[in-house]
């Protein structure tokens, strides 16, 4: 399915006595680009949260927050080999300084002192953890599809906006032709004044601004691009924004070949308001995954 690169997925579950909630939020990026925020207690399976969502987002910005909450409390419990250690630390820097000796208080307020009565990292397992970060990106793939199918729909609205404006250049350049050649042949009758022409050296310059003005080739790429479009847009289609990315490209040098040879305001209007359009679509197709 095509995806938009914007979306939300959340969920949580259990981890042993732990509860675990996990939120993923992606922006548009060119490449995949994951912003992991952990607790101390599960950062060690980073590599492991990026390989999981990597297998589910090829691209986009994503922000990863994972919150623990104990269900169950162990209660607390004194680590007497590290209070007895510390202890005799603090008693040492006190007497070879001339202070006063610690107080218990003052040992059990140091940091892995007192803990909780349950290991939370050691009862903590990477498959259910795993589990939670796969239903958070199953949801939020699911919010990325949708999104995806509402651009799909607009990109291909804008595309026939642009067709239809191609047609109209179409209907025109002949009419254009016609006008120019006209044009060329009396704007040299009048520098002529009545001095006999070489019908045959008019016939070949008129040949040539034709061949300057005509956009034929230039409509049939645009048309075979806008074709190309719509298949990309399939929805069994991958890549979506890069091809479209590209695609787009090429059908701006096609609109602006056709400015350039257009000189005539009516076809002019309507390549720039190709060009408009190719922008807005542009800013669409930058969201696609």
């Amino acid at each position: 399915m095509i995806r938009s690169m914007t979306g939300f997925g959340a969920a949580d579950g259990r981890v042993g006595t732990t509860r675990v909630s996990v939120e993923l939020r992606t922006v548009n990026h060119r490449f995949f680009n994951p912003s992991l925020k952990l607790p101390s207690a599960l950062s060690r399976w980073e590599t492991d949260v990026r390989d999981a969502l990597r297998q589910r987002i090829t691209r986009g910005h994503v922000s990863v927050t994972a919150r623990l909450t104990r269900e169950q409390d162990g209660g607390l419990a004194i680590d007497t080999a590290r209070f007895a250690e510390s202890a005799r630390q603090l008693t040492e820097l006190a007497v070879s300084n001339g202070l006063a000796l610690p107080l218990v208080g003052d040992v059990l307020r140091l940091p892995d002192i007192i803990k909780t009565g349950n290991d939370e990292e050691a009862e903590l397992e990477l498959a259910p953890f795993l589990a939670i970060v796969t239903a958070a990106a199953d949801a939020l793939g699911t919010m990325r599809e949708s999104e995806g199918a509402r651009l799909v729909a607009v990109l291909l609205e804008r595309f026939a906006i642009v067709e239809s404006a191609v047609d109209r250049i179409a209907e025109r350049a002949p009419v254009r032709l016609t006008a120019a050649r006209d044009r060329m042949r009396e704007r040299v009758r009048e520098l002529a004044d009545g001095i006999a022409l070489d019908e045959q050296r008019i016939a070949q310059e008129i040949a040539l601004l034709a061949d300057r003005l005509d956009v034929g080739e230039e409509i049939d790429r645009f048309r075979t691009h806008l074709s190309h479009a719509r298949e990309i847009l399939a929805p069994t289609s991958d890549e979506v924004g890069k091809k479209l990315g590209f695609l787009l490209q090429e059908l701006l040098r096609e609109a602006n070949t056709m400015g350039s040879k257009a000189n005539d305001a009516p076809m002019q209007r309507e390549v720039i308001a190709i060009k408009e359009e190719l922008e807005r679509i542009r800013e669409q197709v930058e969201n696609l995954e």
